[in-house]
């Protein structure tokens, strides 16, 4: 495997950063989680819009273009021969001193990696995932934006481990405010009559993946509806099911021991998985 570190790769083995570097002090620095299908980028411009729009949000100043970070993510994947997989660009504040001050870091560095990726979920996209809502609240968005794809990760990080402990396959996490957010690393949905509604994204991560969906649900013809949501709309959802990056589409069939739904993958995610599905098999970035 080869890693590409601020223009250069180098082997997994020896691919470093300085244990100054403020992105592994302190979780300075943004990142994008993006996928690679049949030999193309799926999507590619909008998560680089997105991981330039976080950095832009945190004032940390990328040391390659947009355009250049493109052939980069490219390059990583023609390095490692690759067609299908999973890509990690990283822009980390840089090296710096022990102090907070992002002043002492006069360049940022760039890493990007390609890794083989199968589907995250295995089978229980047929059977459907367990859920549990979890203690641990979303960053408000006066505190740190959600929208911002940064390193620390630690608030989902917190909430999967309670899901961890409480047995279930994925977390959902609610607001400061008490309405449903996400899940610790997905977009959340739920079906209601057969009509699709989603948290507003100011106290969710603006997903890519989301951004697919909704355009699929437009052009089948599903009705959607952007609305803040609590326990009662989730236990009593016809269907509920997440999406991300990583994660796809992925159905919930059960929520706090509650069965959601008939206990298995409903239509209208069925309709969505599928057209997902197709869609990543015929669009992106060509690789090669």
């Amino acid at each position: 495997m080869q890693i590409y570190i601020d223009g250069a790769f180098y082997p997994k083995e020896t691919a470093k950063i300085s244990v100054f570097d403020h992105g592994l002090l302190y979780g300075d620095g943004v990142f994008e989680g993006i996928r690679a299908y049949n030999g193309r980028i799926f999507r590619l411009q909008e998560h680089l819009d997105r991981l330039y729009d976080s950095a832009k949000t945190i004032d940390l100043d990328p040391p390659i273009s947009k355009e250049e970070m493109g052939k980069a993510i490219i390059e990583t994947m023609r390095k490692n021969n690759l067609r299908d997989g999973y890509i990690r660009p990283i822009i980390t504040r840089g090296v710096g001193d022990l102090g907070l001050d992002p002043r002492k870091c006069p360049i940022a560095s760039v890493i990007v990696i390609a890794v083989e990726w199968g589907a995250m979920y295995g089978d229980l996209y047929e059977k459907g995932l367990t859920a549990v809502t979890v203690s641990v609240r979303r960053n408000s968005a006066c505190a740190l934006p959600p929208n911002v794809k940064s390193l620390n990760y630690l608030n989902n990080i917190l909430a999967k481990i309670e899901a961890n402990y409480k047995g279930g396959d994925e977390a959902i996490l609610f607001d400061t405010n008490g309405y449903v957010s996400e899940g610790s690393g997905d977009n959340i949905y739920i079906v209601k009559n057969g009509v699709m509604f989603t948290p507003p994204t100011l106290n969710n991560l603006r997903g890519v993946t989301r951004l697919v969906v909704l355009e699929l649900a437009d052009s089948l013809g599903i009705s959607v509806k952007e609305q803040n949501m609590g326990y009662f709309d989730i236990y009593t959802a016809d269907e509920v099911f997440v999406t991300g990056t990583a994660a796809e589409v992925g159905p919930i069939t059960k929520i706090d021991g509650r069965t959601i739904g008939s206990g298995r993958p409903g239509p209208v995610t069925k309709q969505l998985m599928a057209a997902f599905r197709t869609t990543t098999e015929k669009e992106g970035t060509p690789i090669y």
